[in-house]
């Protein structure tokens, strides 16, 4: 993840500096920089929370989801009841 974030946050820095070398007003590159860097942050926390629940999950050794029907022990097996 942290290697993602670095390129992000070049790319913070490297996209408003192309664009005033294209010609364009301060402000458009600094509103350039200013929305790149809050999404940016955004994924960082996106990133951090789903690493969180998946270390989580991982340590409870809960089962992954079986789905609708994905019933298990005495019952499971269809036919109704025995006996």
């Amino acid at each position: 993840m942290s290697e993602v974030i670095r390129w992000a946050a070049f790319s913070c820095a490297v996209v408003p500096v192309a664009l005033l070398m294209c010609g364009l007003p301060l402000g458009v590159a600094a509103g350039a920089a200013a929305g790149l860097a809050a999404v940016t942050a955004a994924s960082r926390t996106l990133l951090r929370h789903s690493e969180r629940v998946t270390a989580r999950l991982d340590a409870d050794g809960a089962s992954p989801h079986r789905g609708r029907h994905g019933r298990t022990g005495i019952g499971a097996h269809r036919g109704g009841r025995r006996g």
